[in-house]
Parts: structure tokens; C-alpha cells; sequence
């Protein structure tokens, strides 16, 4: 079965970290010259998102772009995997505020370690609207880590959030208190997520969210 010309869809990538099971969910979009994957999963994991994109019925040598929504290891992970298997067939993009962290210049915050370097081709800033999968808007969303970004698919209004939400057993969760280094600033960032009309939201750690969104972003806020 085709995939339709523009589109949307969350992947599952299951792993293991530090000898537990470990499930995020990368998103892809497309349009009928790209396809986009959103976040790496931990490194290692090259061969089982090259079958997942198969699965959906494209081909790993179709990927065209992938996006970084912030540092942390495990939406970094594989990327240097996937930039060495596809050559300078796909783009790397990432905010502004990230590209240090991603090129090896400057230590990973949490880890400390320096990451593999990786060319970011285009340095995003908010607001920036992508011309890809019928358009995405960046949205700078700083706190869990300064160099944090969302992404919003115009067309499906789809936030895909990182790690600026969570979610479990389909209800939207707000940040996670542990992993989130600045608390005001991402509080901040959830209510700026209140000026945009959100149908769907894909969180990285907790699958999709399609119920109660606005209502929950306002819960949010006003519990801070």
C-alpha cells in the first residue's frame, strides 16, 4: 500500500538502556520529495529504524532530512549511524542553540561528554517554518534542556512535543521534574504551546495524545 503524498506517523523504537527496556517514538513525515525522521533513539539503533521505515513502506535510502529536537543522548544516539549510512544524501537540522552541542564543539549538558561531531546544514530558529510534509513550524521551547525545540506539522496540527511534555496511557503529562533542568523557563514554554490550535500531540516518551489538550496545557500553567 502507497503512502498518501504529505503525512505524519509516530515509530516505535524499542531498545534496552543500562540493561532496561526503553521505548521512544520518533516521528516520520513526508511529502512526495522528503522524508523526515524526528529524533534518533540511543546509538545502535541504524539497523532497526531502517527496518521501520521500510515497514512503512519507505525506503532508508529516501530519507532526506532528519531533525534534532534537543542534546539529550537518547534523541541523539544514532545520528552519526544514520549521517554516515546516508552521506550527504540527508540534511541535519537542529535550533540554533543546539549546534554546538551537536557538531562536538561544547559538552553535552547532563553527560558531559562531547558528542560525536555532526554537521548541522541548517541552524533553525523559532518561528521558522519548514518547507517540508506540507509545513512544519519551529517552536523554541527552552527548560529541559536551553537548547529545546517542538515542532508544530501545520496541516495535521500536530505538536511534536519532545520532551517539553510526556504522556502515559493516552493523557497529556506535563515535563518530567528529574530531567528538566530549568522548571520556569519550561513552564514558560508550555504556555507559549497555548497559541497554537493542537489536534494531536506526540510526546517521546509516552506515545500520543489526542483528548483534552488545551485544557491540560492550561492545567499545566496554572499549577506551576
Amino acid at each position: 500500500m502507497s503512502q498518501p503524498n504529505t503525512g505524519i506517523k509516530t515509530i516505535k523504537l524499542e531498545m534496552e538502556y543500562y540493561g532496561e527496556p526503553f521505548i521512544v517514538y520518533p516521528t516520520l513525515l513526508w511529502d512526495e520529495q522528503n522524508v523526515v525522521l524526528v529524533d534518533t533513539g540511543i546509538p545502535g539503533q541504524l539497523a532497526q529504524i531502517r527496518t521501520l521505515l521500510e515497514k512503512e513502506n519507505f525506503s532508508f535510502n529516501k530519507l532526506t532530512h532528519i531533525i534534532i529536537t534537543h542534546q539529550d543522548g537518547d534523541h541523539i544516539g544514532s545520528l552519526p549511524e544514520l549521517v554516515e549510512a546516508r552521506g550527504s544524501e540527508v540534511k541535519v537540522l537542529a535550533h540554533e542553540e543546539a549546534v554546538p552541542y551537536l557538531t562536538g564543539t561544547i559538552p553535552l549538558i547532563k553527560s558531559k561528554d562531547f558528542a560525536p561531531s555532526v554537521h548541522v546544514h541548517t541552524a533553525l530558529k523559532d518561528g521558522d517554518i519548514l518547507p517540508l510534509a506540507g509545513g512544519i513550524q519551529v517552536v523554541f521551547t527552552p527548560g529541559h534542556t536551553p537548547d529545546h525545540m517542538s515542532l508544530y506539522h501545520i496541516p495535521s496540527q500536530t505538536l511534536i512535543a519532545g520532551d517539553a511534555l510526556n504522556a502515559e496511557d493516552g493523557r497529556l503529562l506535563s515535563f518530567n521534574d528529574e530531567q528538566t533542568l530549568d522548571h520556569t523557563t519550561a513552564f514558560e514554554s508550555i504556555a507559549k504551546l497555548l497559541e497554537l490550535d493542537i489536534k494531536k500531540v506526540i510526546t517521546y516518551h509516552g506515545h500520543e495524545v489526542t483528548n483534552q489538550i488545551k485544557e491540560s496545557l492550561q492545567n499545566f500553567v496554572d499549577m506551576k
